[in-house]
Parts: structure tokens; sequence; C-alpha cells
């Protein structure tokens, strides 16, 4: 049987190619994509078993390490216990760099033991006296970034703002610390705001057998802070599960996309070889052998799809190694778990798809199967109450232009669902800005605005400008709800500034003092919490004094502190995340930003309309929703091209007909032209629909779907019909171009 599937798979080269291809780009998604979220994962690992560490001692509920923050001084404590031997603290930071938007450094004290993995390769390290006498902070650069940046010892490295010499490149064979860069703990204490902070504490034992007994003295010593080993540490950080989710969710949707164009193609081949199909069981092929055939067919083109996709996730990887590097992604990570993932998601895809066509093809009988005819002739034919040959002729074939326009609908709907969820974010965010402020500051130069940190003496200089009338500081971050993966956003507002005025207060009242929170609705009732009772947020207590009601969808997803508490909680005193500005004439907003961005370089204004929007969180969710829809697009074509493929086939004869009847090349090239525009046009319709069901689903998520609200525009409507049109067109050219081709004579003996 096996030679029989594969002569039928090569006997259409052409259907069978680009079948494999649309599910190859979802397999390359899932290698590619995969790959990085657990290099990642494998790169904190590393980090954490490298450090020969036998605990890690830190903020509780962190989001990620580079939110952690924990004082300095706690290092000379642990040091004094009886049962340690060695402590080290190190800060871990994302910040950009030259033409690299997220890249991690780490900073460790001169004499820690932890700096002994890391093998200088060139220059010298920390520790030595040519150390001192170079010009400028010093920095030890990766020897993988030092690679991709083309740097060497002698160079400068500019991180956000300020300005490193190399002094070394070092290797610890960890890739993902090999792509970032190493400073002395009080220059990455200055770079990342966290004066007299760490992130956390490396802590080696005298004897392993005193575990229990210092863990019990640290949580008696130190019970807002997180006790734990290192394997145990790095498998609890928020930032690799988000990365996991975020594959699966877009390899899913491009196998998704891919399945539908496998289950079109699978059924057109059961139509087109329905007499051959006949004659088989004429000779006594059973159902069950046909349906095997079909199935097997189906089956194997998935199979080398996912095949063809690990070569396309390898290319992936090693065209852009000099990106994906800084997260771990790199081609030494595709480990056999993750291609053995890859294989059983298109082989579940493989059978789901060809499932159906599979029992269609068993179910034919003999007799009616060899007297069948084709698509184009014989029968009684169904017919639309109006509409032209494009409109018949996909009434005529309502299977396949119904998984047709289900793939482009799952095209455009996925574009359409992410876009509004950034929409919906920048939506939120412009809400809440323009109800308070004229102008919005943040740290200039940073990564992602929840690392933005502005100290308050540069507030009070904002505050002294003539047209300012008043400013409020804002923190704002989020950590993991304890006994759970959700997320719990916290900001912090003066009880006394104007900013805090737009939260409705529902129940209770609004903070007043320290060690008062209030929250949202909807956390409220997640937390079953009530006002008067207490809530306990990375091992902190406070007292719940009201509960607020708000229309920016993740506002209700968290909490208000009082500013100091929120200072003290992030580890970051007298620094807040942004700055809210009123002013006392708004006419004179735009010349005020250019003053401030001139006078202050260090932090950078918006007009509140447009802080959103340059976001570098924001910049960077745009480009990925960009890349995901040119793969979604590229996977759309793939099918649309496919489907018209199949219908210029199955209409062989008919095209044979209609050319000897005297019409032109011109005539049938625009004939399915029009049927695949109109394809694209109705796919783009019910696309729409798709898309905001399931923007809508996104929000049922549980641990950030109330973050997930979607807002559409006009625009956005109108592009995602002209990415289904275009899909139709692109898709529609070249079987149009092919079946303008055919000569009458031999379109007429077409079986």
């Amino acid at each position: 049987m096996l030679k029989i599937i594969l002569k039928n798979l090569l006997r259409r080269k052409t259907r069978t190619l680009l079948t494999v291809l649309g599910i190859s780009i979802g397999s390359a998604a899932i290698i590619g994509l995969g790959t990085l979220a657990e290099g990642f994962q494998a790169g904190y690992n590393g980090m954490m078993s490298g450090s020969k560490a036998d605990l890690v001692l830190s903020q509780p509920d962190s989001y990620d390490i580079s939110m952690s923050t924990v004082k300095e001084e706690i290092g000379e404590e642990l040091l004094a216990l009886p049962e340690v031997s060695k402590v080290s603290g190190m800060t871990e930071g994302i910040v950009t760099t030259e033409s690299v938007p997220y890249f991690f450094v780490f900073g460790y004290p001169e004499d820690s033991f932890i700096l002994s993995k890391f093998a200088i390769s060139e220059g010298v390290g920390f520790n030595t006296p040519q150390a001192g006498s170079s010009k400028g902070k010093p920095v030890l650069l990766g020897s993988q970034a030092a690679e991709s940046m083309h740097k060497k010892v002698g160079d400068t490295l500019r991180l956000t703002q300020n300005v490193y010499r190399i002094i070394g490149i070092y290797q610890t064979g960890d890739a993902f610390e090999d792509s970032g860069a190493v400073l002395k703990l009080e220059d990455s204490q200055a770079l990342l705001g966290k004066a007299r902070q760490v992130s956390l504490f490396y802590i080696q034992l005298k004897d392993p057998g005193m575990k229990a007994s210092f863990q019990e003295r640290i949580s008696k010593r130190y019970p807002d802070l997180l006790l734990a080993g290192t394997k145990e540490f790095a498998s609890k950080q928020g930032m690799v599960d988000a990365l996991k989710g975020t594959v699966w969710a877009i390899g899913g949707m491009a196998i998704l996309i891919g399945g539908v164009g496998m289950m079109n193609s699978q059924l057109m081949a059961v139509f087109e070889r329905t007499r051959e199909i006949g004659v088989l069981r004429a000779v006594g092929w059973s159902g069950r052998r046909v349906l095997f055939m079909i199935l097997g067919e189906s089956v194997l083109v998935s199979l080398t799809g996912g095949l063809v996709g690990c070569v396309l996730g390898w290319l992936f990887l090693t065209a852009f190694a000099s990106v994906l590097q800084y997260f771990g992604g790199s081609v030494g990570n595709i480990k056999l778990p993750l291609i053995a993932q890859a294989f059983s998601v298109v082989l579940v895809l493989g059978i789901i798809g060809g499932i159906y066509p599979a029992w269609k093809a068993s179910r034919l009988q003999p007799v009616e199967a060899i007297r069948y005819e084709g698509g184009g002739s014989g029968g009684k034919k169904k017919r639309f109450p109006f509409g032209g040959m494009a409109v018949q002729s996909l009434w005529q074939r309502s299977t396949r232009t119904a998984l047709t326009l289900g793939g482009i609908a799952l095209t455009v709907g996925a574009i359409l669902s992410l876009d509004g969820i950034v929409q919906g974010m920048v939506h939120a965010m412009n809400q809440m800005f323009l109800t308070d402020s004229e102008i919005m500051i943040r740290q200039a130069g940073i990564a992602d605005t929840g690392y933005s940190a502005i100290d308050e003496r540069t507030g009070a200089r904002i505050s002294s400008i003539p047209e300012v009338a008043s400013i409020t500081g804002l923190v704002f971050t989020a950590v993991m709800t304890p006994g759970s993966n959700g997320f719990f956003v916290v900001q912090g507002y003066s009880p006394n500034s104007f900013g805090i005025q737009r939260f409705n207060v529902v129940e209770g009242r609004r903070i007043e003092g320290n060690r008062e929170i209030m929250i949202g609705r909807m956390m409220a009732d997640s937390m079953k919490k009530q006002v008067g009772q207490s809530i306990e947020l990375g091992n902190s207590r406070f007292k719940l004094v009201g509960i607020y009601e708000s229309s920016v969808s993740w506002e209700e997803m968290g909490g208000v502190m009082t500013l100091r508490d929120a200072q003290n909680f992030i580890g970051k005193p007298r620094k807040v995340t942004m700055y809210a500005v009123k002013l006392k004439d708004p006419a004179t907003a735009s010349a005020t930003v250019a003053k401030i961005n001139t006078e202050l370089p260090d932090v950078h204004a918006s007009l509140s309309g447009e802080f959103s929007d340059e976001m570098p969180d924001m910049q960077n969710s745009k480009a990925m929703v960009d890349g995901i829809s040119i793969m979604a697009i590229l996977l759309g074509g793939l099918g649309m091209m496919n489907t018209m493929l199949m219908a210029v086939m199955e209409r062989t004869r008919e095209i044979g007909v209609l050319r000897s009847m005297g019409w032109r090349r011109r005539s049938v090239l625009g004939m399915i032209v029009n049927e695949s525009l109109l394809l694209g046009v109705l796919g783009g319709l019910v696309g729409i629909l798709t898309g905001i069901a399931m923007g809508w689903l996104f929000t049922l998520e549980p641990t950030m779907g109330a973050a997930l609200s979607s807002s559409y525009t006009l625009p956005m409507f109108v592009r995602s019909l002209l990415v289904a049109v275009l899909l139709g067109g692109l898709g529609g050219v070249y079987p149009a171009y092919r079946a303008s081709l055919q000569p009458p004579v031999e379109a007429l003996r077409y079986e």
C-alpha cells in the first residue's frame, strides 16, 4: 500500500508540495519559537546550577529575576549566620544596547565566588590592576554577544544612556549568559536604578546537612523573602512560562490554518480520484483498506511537513542567530523532546485532517464511483438563487468553498484579534492618561516600561518648570498572585495626588496612608476579599480599605497602594515608573514636551495621547504582531493557491468546453481570478467575525484574560478585508494562468 500512497502523492506534485509547505510553517514555528523558550529556560537553569550555590534568597512572587529586589545589607547578615560559607549578591536587568532591544546585564561584587565561572578568554577580569586603570566604567562582555556585536577588548559598549569600556571577553558555556554582559555590582545598581538593592543572593552552606535548620532560621528572620533551591527557583520564573505560552499559541494557530488546508487538499483528492476508488472497490478492496490508504496519504504528508518544518526551524534559528541568541535561542537548543512535540502535533493534524476525507472515500459505492464524470460535467447541479458564474461555481462545490473560507477566516481572524488586543491596550492606556494629564514622562532608553525608574529629584525639576501646574508620580509593576499563576497589577499613587481621583471607589474608601490598599472589583471577586480584610502580596500584608471599578480592564486585575509602599515593594525608594504632568495651559503641551526632552535627557516626555504608542513594550508588541501576520498571510496564501489549483484540475473538461466554444485565455483567467477574489472577500467578512470571536475567547483566559480586552476601529476592518482580497488575488493568479494555458482538445480528453 505504501507504494500506491507514494505514487498518488507524487502524481500531484504541486498540490502535495503546497500542502507540505503549509504544515511545515506551523512545525517550524513550534521548533523555532519552542527552541527560544527552551533556551531561555535552559539559560536560567544553567545560570543557577553553574553558580555552585546551594540556595537562593529573593523577593517572593516576582514575575522575573529582573523584577526581584532584596536589600543589599542583608548579605552581611547572611554571612554572619553559622550555616553560611559564602554569600554573593547579584543584580539582573534587561536594557537596550546597540541594535539590540533586549539585552541582559548581570552585576556581581568584585570578590563574588560566582565570578569564578566566567572564564576570561580575552582581556582581564574585574579583580586585576588593569581593570582599575581602564578609561570609563569597566564591563565584561559575553563571547557570543561580542561576536554578534563585532566588539573586542578596548571598545565601548552603550547600555541605555551610559557608555562602558570592555575590559574582557568571557565564556561560561551557557549561551544565555554568554549573550549578555557583566558589570560591577555598584555600576549595575546605578544602571538599573537599584541603589543598595540586589535581585537575589546566592548562598553556599558549610554543610548541605545544615539546609533544614538554615531554612527554618531564614523563614523566621526574613518572613517577607523567599528561600529556594537553585533548580526550584529557576523553574518558577513567570517570564519563561509566558514565553512558552506564546510559543504554543503561535504554533497552534499556524498548525490550525495548515490543518484546514490539509483537509481541503485530501477531500479534493478523494473527489478527483472517485473513479479510481470505484475501480479499487470493484476489484475487491474493502472500505477499510481505502480508508487507510487515504488516511496514510494524509499522515505521510503531515510527517513530511514536520520534517521540512524542522529544516525551516533550523534555518530560522541560523538566519536570526544574532538576535535570538540574547534569549538563549540557538541551533544547539533544538532538543529531541521538542522535535517529538512538533511531530506529535503534525501527526495528530494528519489524522484529524485526513479522517473525514478517508471516511468519505471508504463510503463510496463501486458502481456510482465508476460512473462519476468529475466536477465539471454530469449530474444535476445545485444553483444559487442569484449570482454569475463565480458565485455558482463556488456554490456547487460547497464543501471545498467552506473549507477555503475557513482557512481565510482563520488567517484574517488571527491577525484582527491580535491587532484588536494591541489596540485595546493602547486604548486603555490612553483612557488612563488622558483623563489626568497632558504629558506623560518615562525613563529614556529603557527596554520595557516596567523597568523605568525616574528619581524624584528629577520630578522636582519638572514641577519647577513654569508651564507645569502639578505632577503625579506613579509606580507600576506586576507580581504573581500567591498560590496561582495569575498576575496582580500594582499601582502606587500619593493619596493626595490628582491621579488617584479617577478611581471610582464603589465600596469602602480611597487609600489614606501606608499599608492600605484598594483593589479592582474583578480581583476582589477572584480573591474573595471584602473591605476590612487583609491581602498578602510578596509576603507583605496590606489592609483592604476600598474596592473600585474601572473601564480600564487590566486595572481591575490589581490594586492601588500608596506611592511609598509601592516604591518599597519594588525595592526602588524615591523612584517612580512614570510621571503624569498637568499643565496650566494645555495649549503649551507640545512646547513643554520639547523643553523637557531637551533639558532632561535621562527622561522621555510625550503627549498623553501619544505616550502609549511610543512605549517600547508597545512597539515591540506591534512588531511581534506584524511578524505573526506575515506568517499567517503566507499560510493562508499557500492554502488559497492549493485550493484554486485543485479547482482548475477538477474543472479541466469544463474549461476545455469553454475554450472550444470560443472563450479566450483572458476570459478563462478572469473567471478563475474572480472566483478567488470572491472567496477572499467572503473569507474576509467571515474572518472579521472570527477575529472578534477569538478576541472574546482570549478574555476568558484565567490568568491574563482581563488584560486582553480588544478594541476595534474602522481602519482595522478595512485592513482585514484588504488582507483577505490580497490572499484571494495572489492565491488565484498562478492557477488562473495555468488554466488559461490549457489547450481545448487536451482539456476535453481529461479524465
